[in-house]
């Protein structure tokens, strides 16, 4: 049990350590910018972020993932807002930590082997857009000094690793820039200018709402795509997390971590979060391996908030975005670029569908949902092809050799495929090279051999696997002459 708990918490320490304070900084703006997004105030997002990323670390299921507040989940609270006020904000995240629970006590966490490599490289692209795309706005009205600024941040994460890997890149930027900005008072946007930190400890807090069914009912849809885009996005961060470290992950533990830390953000005055494609890679790139990293990047948040707040608002934005530009360039998956030419043109066009719709909605569920179904729809309809060649034995009977899927997509193509009139009276249906999928593939050899019969022909159904053959007798609607 104690290496268990070593490996799984301290076999990366100063790494660990440093990667999360790095992370921390990063989070800072986002968690702002995401409460405002939602339209609740900036304390309510770095709340959020604290409590998620502390509980993540302990009860995750990814090592080394950071998970807070997002812009994705804050993009789905405006309406709650709007119509029934902040408590019922903190219900509904509540709610959606439960249904998240329960997804992964029902194994919801399988279903992310369901998702193409395409998709998953599509998604990863478009999340890199995306996150280039956002630091846009703190361009408008910018003065030389600020391009100087992103300028002197991605020299130095780009410069000091060829010097040393001793301390994150990122981490030094951050703290060189805020140094030169404090010292030379530069006429530079901040982070206290994105809106303002209160130097407070998060409180228990039970919601103040009715307790009723329909204060549920009400909630409940919010919840239910809080929890699905949450859970999307958590899976296909562990997943990229997973081919970066070349390690495994539990997805359906991940699963319930989420439902738990999004239960405790609901209690203590936070909104729902998830997993952070951008800052996960932040920590990754830091050297963030272990449970530590997301630990440290949670309590060092919290902080930075209660202690330095004040040297915290004075950080510049200009250092971040260059950062997040570099976490940009570091998750674009650029040898897709090269091998797309290369690839099936529908495996490539799922990628490029699948990037379109996510930078278009800024919706990274809708976006993995569309490039599933496209995929899903390109293999059915090349699976749609069934053939059948027939021959003559020299007792008469003619047998047809079937090739290709039965199932429901190509049932109807089946039962056309044989000549039932001029057929000779022994008819052999040899499936050695195909197989039986579904209840539409019994019905269909069922048709096939009641149009025989009507005709007075005897039919031979041979060559089933096992598999097939189970099915058939199963279903019982064609009870085949032979195996």
């Amino acid at each position: 049990m104690y290496q268990k708990f070593k490996k799984a918490w301290f076999t990366n320490p100063r790494k660990d350590i440093l990667a999360g304070m790095t992370v921390a900084f990063a989070l800072i703006p986002e968690a702002i910018a995401f409460s405002i997004l939602a339209g609740v105030d900036p304390m309510v997002g770095l709340y959020a972020s604290f409590c998620i990323a502390l509980t993540i670390s302990i009860v995750g299921g990814r090592s080394g993932m950071i998970s807070a507040a997002t812009g994705a989940m804050a993009s789905l609270m405006g309406p709650i807002i709007a119509k029934y006020g902040i408590e019922y904000l903190f219900a509904a995240t509540i709610l959606t930590g439960i249904i998240q629970y329960l997804m992964g006590i029902l194994k919801f966490g399988k279903f992310i082997t369901f998702i193409p490599h395409s998709v998953v490289t599509g998604f990863v692209n478009a999340l890199a857009i995306i996150i280039f795309m956002a630091q846009f706005p703190n361009f408008v009205d910018a003065n030389w000094q600020m391009y100087l600024m992103v300028i002197g941040t991605l020299a130095i994460v780009y410069l000091l690793p060829l010097l040393t890997k001793a301390v994150p890149s990122a981490l030094v930027a951050i703290i060189v820039m805020t140094i030169i900005s404090m010292t030379m008072h530069l006429d530079l946007r901040t982070v206290g200018d994105m809106g303002e930190i209160t130097q407070a400890l998060p409180f228990f807090h039970l919601p103040n709402i009715e307790l009723s069914l329909h204060a549920i009912w009400s909630i409940l849809p919010f919840s239910l795509a809080l929890a699905v885009v949450g859970i999307t996005e958590s899976l296909m961060t562990a997943t990229i997390v997973d081919e970066m470290t070349d390690t495994k992950s539990d997805k359906n533990k991940e699963v319930k971590g989420q439902g738990i830390a999004n239960i405790v953000s609901g209690l203590f005055g936070g909104m729902a979060g998830c997993a952070m494609i951008g800052q996960t890679v932040i920590n990754v790139k830091s050297g963030g391996r272990t449970r530590l990293s997301t630990f440290v990047s949670g309590v060092f948040l919290l902080f930075l908030i209660l202690v330095l707040g004040n040297v915290v608002k004075q950080i510049p934005m200009a250092a971040l975005v260059g950062v997040m530009f570099m976490v940009s360039i570091g998750t674009f998956d650029w040898s897709s670029l090269k091998t797309i030419a290369k690839i099936p043109r529908s495996d490539a066009l799922v990628m490029v569908v699948t990037v379109a719709i996510v930078v278009a909605t800024s919706d990274l569920a809708i976006g993995v949902v569309s490039g599933v179904v496209l995929s899903a729809v390109i293999f059915g309809w090349k699976l749609a092809r069934i053939k059948a060649h027939a021959t003559i034995e020299s007792s008469g009977t003619k047998v047809y050799h079937i090739t290709g899927q039965l199932f429901f997509g190509t049932m109807t193509h089946f039962v056309d495929l044989f000549d039932y009139k001029n057929d000779p009276d022994r008819v052999t249906i040899d499936f050695s090279s195909s197989h039986v999928w579904d209840h539409s593939a019994v019905t269909a050899i069922a048709k096939a051999t009641l149009k025989y019969q009507q005709l007075d022909k005897q039919v031979l159904i041979i060559g089933l696997n096992d598999e097939s053959k189970r099915l058939v007798d199963q279903v019982g609607l064609a009870k085949p002459s032979g195996h």
